[in-house]
């Protein structure tokens, strides 16, 4: 009788030994190849376990043999790399293109970007409620950062800012983000004056905001840094710090005696590679990043050699947002052909700043400026398009990755959470099959998406961006 009573404790106990090894998973991905978003090293064989939206346990796949899933991706020979991020996009056009808006939220998914930052809308209610819809996982679409309405001054042309031409109306509009509960606060500097731009950077930073903005030509970017910039938004401004002579000829603009035409031509006559890497350098002391948006500026700088106008990815966007494409595209149309030329020759100088800005150790962060009022830069599409060019400029396709899989969470501080697939990060993630540290262009190449404890096939994604097209197909 003895014997039989350990014959039953040792049975439970291997039974209770074979429940602890077989820990039971949402989703389980087998026989992965995981690449070190840090090295660029890849891990392969590996099974990564997901509960919820949190990578809960990755070990070798023989290890993992025994987990149970209700799901099961199979990433033999597929890479493993955390979802794109796209850290400068518009939601935009008003309330008459609030569906619009939020059509685009599936070619975000279909392209493989899991989060973007939205860098100020006239749409706001809408997009925050998207915010909070995706959050619960009611929504399929990206993780949205928000700035809501961005800072302006009175009579600005863009629409649904809060424009305010004293401290006071500052203080309001800053107590309204904060009862919107954006993200980071937007600066633009359209009829903003240089010295209240300066005040509302210094405000915002003081209610703990990260800042990003279009600096006024009156300041230079160190100074606007010192403030508390977090982010330069398009690399025209990094382009105008790389002179020597900026302090100088910023001067003498505030002083009226130099007009801004003679000011840009002695700004670029005067541009130097040491004087850059030098304030890139200080600006990377003061935790300020750089979004370059190279992708707009390629399209209007050889808008002569190729219109668009047959683009696939126009039968996804609607045709209030292309209506919204036609004022930058009306402009461009007008150039003479020496105004074609400088427009490709400044192109090709703001695309030289890439590594020249990686030598300083300054992040640059992917962002594309997607979205409405934005010629041809089509959201999710565009970020390949982005790290392309990087890569062109002189970055190492890993570096390019790491603009925004890394540096995009890195920017919000949330790299504990974010930028590598590591146990304890959000399942976020990206399943390509080929190496993009090898080749940039396998971004594109899409195997299987994971967001929100969902799990999107490459027909998936596909079904999306047909469901999309659809919409508008009479519409056209």
């Amino acid at each position: 009788m003895k014997k039989i009573s350990l014959w039953i404790v040792a049975g439970l106990l291997c039974i209770a030994c074979e429940k602890e090894v077989r820990p039971q998973f949402d989703i389980v991905i087998k026989d992965a190849s995981i690449i070190n978003t840090r090295t660029g090293e890849v891990t392969e064989g590996q099974s990564i376990g997901i509960t919820g939206d949190t990578i809960k346990k990755i070990a070798s796949s023989e290890t993992a043999g025994k987990w149970k899933a209700a799901q099961t991706v199979n990433a033999g020979g597929k890479y493993v790399i955390p979802g794109l991020w796209d850290m400068h996009m518009h939601f935009g056009g008003g309330d008459t293109l609030v569906a619009e808006n939020k059509n685009l939220l599936p070619l975000y998914i279909a392209n493989g970007v899991t989060t973007i930052r939205d860098c100020a809308a006239d749409i706001s209610p809408a997009v925050l409620k998207w915010k909070k819809q995706v959050e619960e996982g009611t929504l399929a679409g990206p993780s949205i950062f928000t700035a809501g309405p961005k800072l302006e001054g009175k009579n600005s042309i863009w629409p649904g800012d809060l424009e305010i031409e004293n401290e006071e109306e500052l203080e309001k509009a800053l107590d309204s983000l904060d009862k919107l509960q954006v993200d980071f606060v937007k600066i633009t500097d359209n009829a903003l004056s240089p010295e209240l731009f300066m005040k509302s950077v210094k405000e915002a930073t003081k209610r703990g905001y990260r800042t990003s903005g279009h600096i006024p030509f009156a300041l230079t970017i160190k100074e606007v840094s010192d403030a508390g910039l977090s982010s330069v938004e398009h690399m025209g401004y990094m382009l105008k710090a790389a002179s020597a002579k900026e302090e100088e000829i910023v001067s003498k603009v505030k002083e009226g005696t130099l007009d801004y035409g003679a000011a840009q031509s002695l700004l670029s006559e005067s541009f130097d590679v040491e004087a850059a890497v030098e304030k890139y350098k200080k600006l990377d002391a003061n935790g300020t990043v750089v979004l370059p948006t190279l992708i707009g500026s390629k399209i209007i700088s050889y808008l002569d050699q190729d219109d668009h106008l047959s683009d696939p990815e126009l039968s996804y966007i609607g045709p209030g947002l292309i209506k919204t494409y036609e004022w930058r595209i009306d402009r461009a149309s007008k150039a003479s052909k020496e105004d074609i030329e400088a427009r490709h020759k400044r192109f090709e100088k703001l695309l030289s700043l890439i590594p020249i800005i990686q030598k300083s150790g300054m992040n640059i962060v992917a962002g594309t400026d997607a979205g409405f009022l934005n010629s041809y830069i089509y959201p999710g599409f565009a970020l390949h398009e982005e790290l392309e060019i990087y890569v062109d400029g002189g970055l190492t396709p890993l570096e390019a990755l790491q603009t925004s899989v890394v540096n995009g969470p890195e920017f919000f501080d949330l790299s504990d959470y974010y930028g590598s697939i590591a146990e304890g990060k959000v399942a976020d993630i990206l399943l390509l099959n080929t190496n993009p540290v090898e080749d940039i262009k396998a971004t594109r190449d899409i195997h299987t998406l994971i967001k929100k404890n969902k799990v999107y096939s490459k027909t998936d994604l596909d079904q999306l961006l047909e469901e999309t097209a659809e919409k508008y197909k009479k519409e056209k």
